[in-house]
């Protein structure tokens, strides 16, 4: 048998070499250590060091079979989130007193000035800035609620210092013309919103409707610059009555910048109340991170399974239809889809019968072609879709298009709901409380 030559090094070779790897391992090192210490010098410094730190240890337990405890990964979100909002309001309070004002009236007058705003947690892992006038702390779970019984409208055009995260539906009063003209800023007229006894929006819900559902999602069902009768939901609520011959019941559950953590304790404050035969969870990208972030792979999906878990076993345990319904995103109807992370993902992560997942993109898809083809001659610039309120440059549905997921979420709905109805409906009344 042939002998096998190996090539060797020369001692005298590889002791430089190896003195060299361990001279710029040390480096590496010191200079962590040194970035360490500089970045938790700070606030700033200390929540970035305690977050890697956390994450670095919950990847690594990941990467061995074991996840990290519940009460871990809780305690850290809730520290994250307190020092954002205390930066939050310390960058309000910082800037109030640089607008003009006009604008500090507006701020007064919404219920966003330092001493009156609302800093919460939203859109998964940021901290939204709310008008105290409009919307109130939630504890929860939640992070905060529409106010009931308030009448309110959105304006556009404003524009605020230091980047804060700020949503701007104003309380509708005697000064509200007076205050928005003054500051610069629109009035968005069709997206006058009210909200009910249960600080929800829509009318009063009908106690005695036969079939009976929740819709939970964010600002997608909340309906944003839609009419009250105009948002999912409603659309949903007429569809369903149609499609199941019986009075139907929805309640619109959507709040601006919620993701599936806030749907969760959402779905348990109502579903007693409220006893739904079927739950609609509506789902978006930035549920599980940055929008932009998500769409080209990265995002925490880790966190939004563990709670779009929570919402499916709470259904299941009580025989309630889950359906589950990504929201199309406006780019993905005229740019390259690639939808391979947006929603593909959402399908990865779910643990639900595959009935039960719904895009409706293609429903989208289909009307977008009916609505512009016809309209467009060779050459034409192309306009905003229909579907979407692009006219005054939002991405969210537009009434139509509130009619288009309505209909495709209903008909699902019904042959999910078709072959148990006459078993499961009770003859009359509202249903007996879930035990």
């Amino acid at each position: 048998m042939p002998t096998r030559l190996t090539q060797r090094s020369f001692g005298f070779a590889e002791r430089p070499r190896r003195l060299e790897r361990r001279f710029k391992s040390g480096i590496l090192a010191l200079t962590a250590v040194i970035a360490a210490l500089l970045l938790g010098g700070s606030p700033h410094g200390r929540n970035a060091v305690a977050w890697l730190a956390a994450h670095g240890r919950w990847a690594a337990l990941r990467a061995v079979g074991t996840q990290p405890s519940r009460s871990e990964v809780d305690a850290e979100w809730a520290r994250k989130r307190q020092h954002d909002v205390d930066q939050a309001m310390a960058k309000l309070r910082r800037t109030y007193d640089q607008y003009e004002p006009p604008m500090r009236r507006l701020l007064d007058y919404a219920g966003l000035d330092p001493d009156h705003a609302l800093l919460r947690w939203g859109n998964f892992d940021r901290t939204v800035y709310l008008p105290s006038t409009v919307f109130e702390a939630d504890e929860t779970g939640r992070s905060y609620r529409l106010r009931p019984s308030v009448k309110s409208i959105w304006i556009r055009n404003l524009k605020l210092k230091e980047g804060l995260l700020a949503y701007f539906p104003l309380p509708v009063g005697p000064r509200l013309d007076e205050v928005v003209h003054a500051s610069g800023a629109l009035l968005v007229e069709s997206s006058l919103q009210t909200t009910n006894s249960w600080g929800l929006r829509g009318p009063e819900p009908d106690l005695s409707a036969e079939l009976r559902g929740i819709v939970l999602g964010d600002s997608y069902m909340q309906g944003l610059f839609v009419g009250d009768d105009e948002t999912p939901v409603e659309c949903l609520k007429r569809e369903l009555s149609k499609a199941m011959g019986c009075g139907a019941e929805v309640l619109n559950t959507g709040h601006l910048g919620y993701s599936p953590e806030q749907e969760y304790f959402t779905l348990r404050t109502f579903a007693e109340r409220f006893p739904p035969r079927f739950v609609v969870l509506s789902l978006f990208a930035n549920d599980f991170g940055d929008l932009f972030e998500v769409l080209e792979g990265k995002g925490d999906w880790e966190e939004g399974r563990h709670w779009i878990g929570q919402i499916v076993d709470f259904c299941r345990a009580r025989g309630i239809v889950c359906l589950v319904v990504p929201a199309p995103w406006v780019n993905q109807l005229s740019s390259p889809r690639r939808s391979g992370f947006y929603p593909g993902k959402i399908s990865n992560i779910l643990d639900v019968d595959p009935l039960a997942y719904l895009d409706p993109i293609e429903d989208f898809a289909t009307e977008t072609l009916r609505r512009t083809s016809p309209q467009e001659p060779a050459g034409a610039p192309v306009t905003s879709n229909p579907l979407f309120n692009g006219h005054i440059g939002d991405g969210h549905f537009s009434a139509l298009g509130c009619q288009v997921w309505a209909r495709a979420v209903a008909g699902r709905l019904a042959l999910l709901l078709g072959g148990k109805m006459a078993s499961r409906l009770p003859a009359s009344g509202p249903a007996a409380p879930s035990r």
